[in-house]
């Protein structure tokens, strides 16, 4: 049970947020579409793993599992990507590219000022343009908030990644706007 009283008790992490008050749950929604699945050079996969990363590291068990079940949607690779997400994706292949703007991610996840011009001179050397780089550091810090806000009230969240098949599969292909 979360730390206040919300409107629908049944819904896990953000979800019962959301609905709690809608006139904040609408703009994080909005923001949570336009970074994962508006236009961008980066796929809504790699998106949604630096999502999923953020949310890891932040030891927000909700973030984590349901974003990276949205990857797993969008890559059409299984659950299995959840957990190798965990693990710093050694058996999935993504880009040098994406490798580097994880390290970005990561950093700005520790303290945003841990992002040096050596970071953004590495992601570059990997084919990173500006707007990649930028994208990816309003991602982690997004991602930050979004951790806190769920964590923060004390949300409930299923454990089993099987959990978040649905939940994954709805926000790749129908998106964030409706809660």
């Amino acid at each position: 049970m979360a730390h206040i009283k919300l409107l629908n008790e049944e819904l896990p992490g953000i979800v019962g947020l959301l609905y709690y008050r809608p006139e904040t749950g609408k703009p994080l929604t909005d923001l949570a579409e336009t970074l994962l699945r508006g236009p961008s050079s980066l796929t809504s996969g790699e998106r949604e793993i630096i999502a999923a990363s953020v949310s890891y590291w932040n030891k927000c068990h909700f973030c984590h599992t349901s974003h990276a079940a949205a990857a797993a949607a969008h890559l059409n690779s299984g659950l299995a990507l959840i957990d190798d997400i965990k693990a710093g994706l050694p058996n999935t292949l993504v880009s040098d590219k994406l490798r580097a703007l994880l390290h970005i991610a990561h950093q700005v996840q520790g303290n945003g000022k841990n992002v040096t011009e050596a970071d953004i001179e590495a992601a570059r050397a990997e084919g990173a343009t500006d707007i990649e780089i930028h994208d990816t550091v309003l991602i982690a810090a997004a991602f930050c908030m979004y951790n806190r806000y769920v964590d923060g009230l004390g949300t409930w969240a299923p454990g089993p990644n099987e959990a978040y098949a649905e939940m994954g599969e709805r926000m790749a292909h129908v998106g964030y706007g409706r809660f």
